[in-house]
């Protein structure tokens, strides 16, 4: 076809000629003698033409053609006949006009839109299609695809960041055209630029003219409803666009009196999203409109959102909300007040409306809406001070007479709960002792009111009946609340509340949630009055603690005193004075006692651990030793206080036996041995590099070398150099029991620190020696903790793993030669055996491959009547959790080795069992229990099915601790994997039946797990698959409802309720 051809050549040198051609084109279309389609086809080669001019030509050519068509004509001959047409790319896009139908010559020429060329000719196209009969809304509003409203939004969003004064300019034509242009959007990520914009433009531009045109291309989308859709490669959430479009619903006053309305209405939604959403947006606004417009909507606002508060429940969401959005209009309207509040003031008359009616539903303050009420004020009175000294004022008079009037106990107690709440918000708004903020210039309003509420406060918490609990934990919240707040009591009435809380503490009978709670008080006043923990509290707890045997009294908690002090001690001044009561009450301790045997060693043991080891935890003193924050300095002084004292009066007593240190003997109890090897360790471990290479020198001396030491004093140091040999086998039983003390503290020295005045492989040589010779359990442990210690942490050169092969074979031929003679167990092998499974630990934490040769060999002895259990028991410690090999002790430990170890040994404990004898197969039982309890569950499930059989066996065992780890195991399944379960539902009902019946074999804790176990079977097996044993177990529980343990009793009720609930099918 030439047409199309000769059209591109005179179009631009000849247009009368061009015009001609397409009218030619057109009137031949009308006539039928061309087809639209046969003339869209011949375009095809010049659409696709790399030449920009070319292709703009050719639109030109069909939007001429276009133009002199009879609409009608082309409404009758193209409307929907449909006829086939090939694919064809443009430059750009490939179209596919398999009907040429309006729609879809419309939806082709908005492609084209793509195109910088032929803009122009495009829009012709589309001006002479919009005349067209067929040309209908749907073709009317057809958008340009959402890539190119996103490149045309990108646009303007750059030309609103960098040439916002010539938009500006523009005037409303600018505003009128973006909201035409965005109308309908639906893209969430053009969205969220379009609300960009829109923000810019109520923020700065004059929009007084176009409110309602802007405010209907904003609200039209709230609330947003939007869901991302699966694998949204743009990441855009709907909070995300709600938030957006909050900023613009807020960001202009003029949008007040259209909103508003709009918002009141959506509240009676029964959505809570929708709900949550208008009260936050709200909230925005109140906080962004300014006082004079807030003021004109306050009382229609508060009439709407109170509902969201009186009605709801004590943790609703929405009444969270609902308080923010009344905070949020009394802090909007306090905008210019600084002093006082004019009774004729907007905020005047809005808090006057909320005053009125919460202190109406205050008269019974144990009513339902009472405390929303209380709420309602306590949240108004933290918008700012002048607001809260209103609300104060207005409410105090009338609480207190309602305190005054109450008739009850319940009634007064509901009261303080409001006034606790009113507390709250002052502590708010003037802040806590010690804030760094400054102070508000306003006086406290509660000022006046400080006698009178200290008097109603401590009549309710120390003039009470104990069993009054709830009143008085109510009076304890509220004093620390008052003595917590700026300026507020003095500090003679926090004195007075220090004393009532230590009153509480250590009254013996009190109720343990007052004990807490008091505890939690004098916690916080330690925060911001810290000389009334140190003058009042301190000497109080003191003096509770024994000096000597004859003041010990068994039924004083002196331990929970003890632990109480820690706690308090949180600051650097408070524990300071701490440890040095704590150390001078521990040296008379030791010297108060004449005749030690005589005085309870496990009391003293529980005395001296408390006070020089409480329970490192966070809020503790000694936990900070653990924090890296912590000043080296400190550490270095709790270290020449605490560590070498202890250590010189623990090690000096083994070496001299004059009766100046007889009392310090106590201090090589096992037990106290252990506390103060925990508080070396910490200590320690927190030194930095350098001190600790000057303290790994100085302990290598003492416990191995036997060089005098700076640590002893100069009037035994040679004496201890010489006589204090703890790793010799000639060692006295205190002197081996120091022994914990050095592995305490090689623990804590960092790995990279080189040991080098020490022959680690000599060592290590020495220590399995004595590990494998000595009889007592708690040095023994001391030996074989060391061994791995220095095989962990040292043992890295080149050559040592060739020194642990040696000595790990060595100490595996002994056994293997003593299983090989099918001697009788021999106490010396099986300690050897313990040695090797430590060695071991030791180095396959740390990826080392001779480890996994050495556990094959282990589990090969599962197979021995003689050294299986003993190799059985061994993966407790081969997987378990220990105090030393931990990387808070600087240890070398691989990720996943837990796991490599249970892929390697299951399958071979598996098929131990099916081919071992009954005599051994307990064995592969017990080492399979020590290996899944230290397994993570989503490890074990996925070889449940192999693994079910051995643990219903396990249950029969007699161990406790194999049944304990055999029945969490088993309750994971049930949770995690109940379709493994249901061909053993019989035999492991039976057994579960069997272990919670049988008190004499189980302890308590073994007879709640089965029956906590059982009980999950109802809801997670299904329904037809346990009917048949629910009579069985109901039957069964009868005796576990008679334990003597409540515990267990409760844990049978619930299990017999669960299955009752069972339902038997229909008939």
């Amino acid at each position: 076809m030439l047409s199309p051809r000769l059209y591109i050549l005179n179009v631009a040198k000849d247009p009368a000629e061009a015009s001609r051609i397409s009218q030619e084109s057109a009137k031949r279309i009308q006539d039928k003698e061309l087809k639209l389609l046969d003339l869209v086809q011949s375009l095809e080669e010049y659409l696709t033409d790399d030449d920009k001019t070319t292709r703009a030509k050719a639109i030109g050519y069909l939007s001429s053609v276009l133009g002199y068509l009879d609409p009608k004509v082309l409404s009758r001959q193209q409307g929907f006949n449909p006829f086939p047409l090939k694919i064809f790319p443009t430059r750009h896009h490939y179209v596919n006009l398999i009907c040429l139908k309006v729609a879809a010559i419309a939806q082709f020429l908005c492609d084209r839109l793509e195109d910088e060329t032929g803009l122009k000719e495009t829009s012709q196209g589309l001006f002479a299609l919009q005349k067209s009969s067929r040309f209908g809304k749907e073709e009317a509003t057809l958008k340009h695809p959402q890539g190119t409203r996103f490149a045309a939004l990108t646009l303007i969003d750059g030309l609103m960041a960098n040439q916002r004064d010539a938009l500006r300019a523009m005037g409303g034509k600018f505003v009128t055209g973006f909201a035409e242009l965005v109308g309908g959007e639906k893209d969430p990520r053009n969205l969220m630029i379009v609300f960009s914009i829109v923000k810019a433009i109520l923020v700065e531009f004059d929009i007084v003219p176009h409110i309602e045109i802007l405010f209907d291309v904003v609200y039209c989308y709230f609330p947003i409803t939007f869901k991302p859709p699966p694998d949204d490669p743009y990441g855009i959430t709907a909070q995300d666009l709600k938030l957006r479009l909050r900023e613009c619903i807020a960001s202009t006053k003029y949008f007040a009196g259209h909103v508003f309305p709009q918002l009141i209405e959506k509240l009676d939604s029964t959505s809570l999203s929708v709900k949550k959403d208008v009260l936050q947006t709200i909230t925005a606004c109140a906080l962004s409109y300014g006082p004079q417009t807030i003021s004109t909507h306050s009382t229609q606002l508060w009439d709407a959102v109170k509902f969201e508060v009186l009605n709801s429940t004590e943790e609703d969401e929405l009444a969270t909300e609902a308080l923010s959005a009344i905070r949020a209009i009394a802090e909007a309207l306090s905008f210019g007040l600084k002093f006082s509040v004019p009774t004729t003031s907007p905020l005047a008359r809005y808090l006057g409306g909320i005053v009125k009616e919460c202190l109406k539903l205050l008269q019974e303050p144990q009513q339902k809406q009472a405390r929303p009420a209380g709420k309602i004020l306590s949240k108004s009175a933290t918008a700012t001070a002048v607001a809260h000294t209103f609300i104060v004022e207005k409410t105090m008079p009338a609480l207190l007479l309602i305190h005054g009037d109450a008739d009850s106990l319940a009634k007064q107690r509901a009261l303080m709960e409001i006034l606790n709440l009113l507390f709250q918000s002052t502590l708010q708004i003037f802040g806590t002792w010690g804030d760094l903020t400054a102070e508000q210039v306003l006086p406290n309003p509660f000022t006046e009111y400080t006698d009178k509420l200290f008097e109603i406060y401590s009549q309710a918490l120390m003039g009470s009946l104990r069993e009054e609990l709830g009143l008085r934990i109510t009076a304890l919240r509220g004093l620390v609340l008052l003595c917590k707040t700026r300026r507020l009591f003095q500090e003679n009435e926090i004195g007075m509340v220090v004393q009532y809380l230590d009153q509480v503490l250590l009254e013996v009978e009190e109720k343990e949630e007052m004990k807490e709670l008091a505890l939690q008080g004098l916690k916080d006043i330690s925060k911001i009055k810290p000389n009334l923990i140190m003058d009042i509290t301190f000497p109080e707890f003191m003096a509770q603690l024994p000096d000597s045997e004859k003041e010990v009294d068994p039924s004083k908690p002196y331990i929970a005193t003890l632990e109480a002090l820690a706690k308090l001690s949180l600051g650097r001044s408070v524990f300071q004075v701490l440890l040095t009561r704590l150390l001078n009450k521990l040296d008379i301790v030791l010297r108060g006692t004449v005749q030690t045997h005589r005085f309870t060693q496990t009391v003293k043991a529980d005395l001296v651990k408390r006070k020089i080891w409480p329970n490192v935890s966070p809020g503790n003193p000694f936990y900070a030793f653990k924090r890296p924050e912590s000043c080296q300095e400190d550490i270095k002084t709790y270290f020449a206080r605490l560590a070498v004292p202890l250590l010189t009066k623990t090690i000096i007593p083994t070496v001299d036996n004059s009766s100046e240190f007889e009392d310090f003997r106590i201090l090589t109890d096992d037990s106290i041995l252990d506390v103060t090897g925990r508080l070396l360790n910490i200590i320690i471990g927190s030194l930095g590099l350098e001190e600790q290479i000057n303290v790994s020198r100085q302990l290598i001396n003492i416990f191995v070398l036997g060089i005098p030491s700076d640590y002893m004093p100069k009037t035994h140091a040679e004496i201890v150099a010489r006589d204090f040999r703890p790793l010799q086998q000639a060692a006295n039983k205190e002197q081996a029991g120091c022994t914990i003390l050095f592995t305490y503290a090689l623990a804590g020295l960092r790995r990279e620190l080189a040991l080098t005045t020490l022959s680690i492989p000599d060592l290590i040589q020495q220590n399995v020696e004595l590990a494998t010779q000595t009889a007592h359990s708690t040095r023994k442990m001391a030996y074989l903790y060391l061994v791995a210690l220095l095989a962990n942490k040292w043992m890295k050169k080149p050559g040592d793993s060739d020194l642990l092969q040696k000595i790990t074979a060595d100490l595996l031929e002994s056994v293997s030669s003593s299983v090989l003679s099918s001697r009788e167990y021999d106490n010396l092998v099986g300690q050897k055996l313990q040695t090797v499974l430590w060695i071991t630990k030791a180095i396959v934490v740390r990826g080392d491959r001779y480890g996994m040769e050495v556990t094959e060999k282990v589990v090969a002895l599962l197979g021995d009547k003689n050294y299986g259990p003993t190799a059985s028991k061994g993966f407790s410690a081969l997987l378990g959790n220990d105090e030393f090999i931990t990387k808070d002790n600087y240890a070398i430990i691989r990720p996943l080795t837990k796991q490599k170890i249970f892929t390697f040994c299951v399958p071979k404990i598996v098929e131990g069992f099916r081919v071992a004898d009954s005599t051994t197969k307990p064995n592969y039982l017990v080492a399979l229990s020590n290996i899944l309890r230290n397994i993570p569950s989503a490890v074990i499930l996925p070889e449940l099915g192999r693994l079910l059989p051995l643990l219903l066996q396990s249950l029969d065992l007699p161990d406790p601790s194999v049944k304990s780890a055999t029945i969490e195991t088993l309750l994971i399944t049930v949770k995690e994997s109940a379709d493994a379960m249901k061909e053993h539902i019989s035999s492991l009902s039976t057994r579960l039946l069997n272990a919670c019946m049988n008190r004499e074999e189980n302890p308590p804790r073994i007879r709640s797990a089965a029956l906590r176990c059982l009980g999950t079977f109802p809801g997670a097996l299904r329904t037809d698959l346990l009917l048949p044993y629910k009579r069985q177990v109901i039957r069964s529980l009868a005796m576990a409802l008679d334990d003597p343990k409540r515990n267990v009793r409760k844990e049978a009720v619930d299990c017999r309720a669960k299955w009752y609930s069972l339902d038997e099918p229909e008939d």
